[in-house]
């Protein structure tokens, strides 16, 4: 029998998202499965604070003396917390009966597994995948990330064809359940990238690290997504693509890092034309600004690539597709996971 989860603690980290805590605290309550909750609460101006104080005493309050982003935020809330596991939770999803003690029981099966993340379904309309996590994080030779369930912004109907559990290349940050120890040992998530594929960048160091990072199909979560900033917002695609570059020259193997580094600025170059092409032009000046923003800190991100040794080739690490996910899915025409002949 799968033991209570009396070593979690599921941690939600709050910005102004009252709205959210009424509709969905109470389901991770109920669901806890024995493991502690725990709100960190970004410094809101709304009235998450009050909710939380009169409507759920149950739930450990952390409050956070500024607004530090989704990484830092994370980090500062974690430091004073001494469960054994968290659960990265994000405070628009909605949990389900028994999704928790599956992703427990994987990580004491096997202590090389740091890190596990559930199927994620789209709240509004839990037949699909949900676009940030999905059935597992892929990413391209370019890293490009990808879900099994999602390519770009095409989502699958679930039909069981996930449901076995895996190692992917990352794990989605939206429900995440990590040992503390390794945790630790990598300092949490990066500051820098203040939110956005953050998951990615501290999964790929945890295999860099001799860590494996797991998916589960045997949990399942729906996720509203898009509940801080909308995927069309120029701030949102100024942090994908800053921290998209930066996630490659963090990691990447020194033989697989130059030419793929080049192919990305070319493809980002591709991707902004088509931003402005289409009127969106504040999109376009955003991935401008991206890119002088990584060249601006290049200095600390060489500090970063260094102080992360060894870096595993593509061959090593798990979820890994060697090939280019968009000449695959634009000009192939390949819009399921199955189809990129993946296992």
């Amino acid at each position: 029998m799968l033991k209570p989860c009396a070593d979690v603690a599921l941690v939600i980290l709050n910005w102004n998202g009252v709205d959210f805590l009424r509709r969905f605290l109470p389901g991770v309550i109920a669901h806890a499965d024995g493991a502690r909750v725990i709100v960190a609460d970004n410094a809101s101006t709304d009235d998450s604070v009050e909710l939380l104080a009169r409507d759920f005493p149950t739930v450990e309050l952390l409050l956070l003396e500024r607004n530090f982003g989704f990484c830092e935020g994370y980090n500062q809330a974690l430091k004073q917390v001494d469960s054994d596991f968290f659960v990265l939770l994000n405070s628009d999803v909605e949990v389900t009966l028994g999704w928790l003690r599956p992703l427990r029981a994987l990580l004491e099966a096997s202590p090389r597994i740091a890190a596990v993340q559930p199927k994620i379904l789209a709240h509004a309309d839990p037949t699909r995948f949900e676009y940030a996590g999905a059935g597992g994080g892929y990413l391209d030779r370019l890293a490009y990330p990808f879900c099994r369930g999602r390519l770009f912004d095409t989502l699958e109907r679930d039909q069981g064809q996930y449901d076995d559990p895996r190692p992917v290349a990352w794990a989605s940050g939206a429900c995440l359940l990590v040992r503390r120890t390794a945790w630790q040992a990598l300092g949490g998530l990066e500051p820098a990238f203040f939110a956005h594929m953050e998951e990615i960048d501290f999964c790929w160091r945890l295999q860099n690290a001799g860590h494996e990072v797991w998916y589960h199909g045997g949990s399942a979560v729906h996720h509203v997504g898009g509940g801080t900033l909308p995927k069309t917002n120029p701030r949102k695609t100024y942090l994908n693509f800053r921290n998209g570059l930066a996630l490659l020259y963090k990691n990447a193997a020194p033989g697989e890092l130059l030419g793929p580094m080049f192919q990305r600025l070319v493809l980002d170059g591709v991707a902004g034309l088509r931003f402005l092409a289409g009127g969106q032009v504040r999109n376009f000046w955003a991935v401008l600004r991206a890119h002088f923003s990584f060249y601006g800190k290049l200095g600390y991100w060489r500090q970063q690539r260094l102080a992360a040794k060894p870096h595993l080739r593509v061959a090593q690490r798990a979820g890994v597709y060697n090939g280019s996910l968009v000449w695959a899915y634009f000009a192939r025409g390949k819009r399921k996971f199955n189809e990129l002949g993946l296992n």
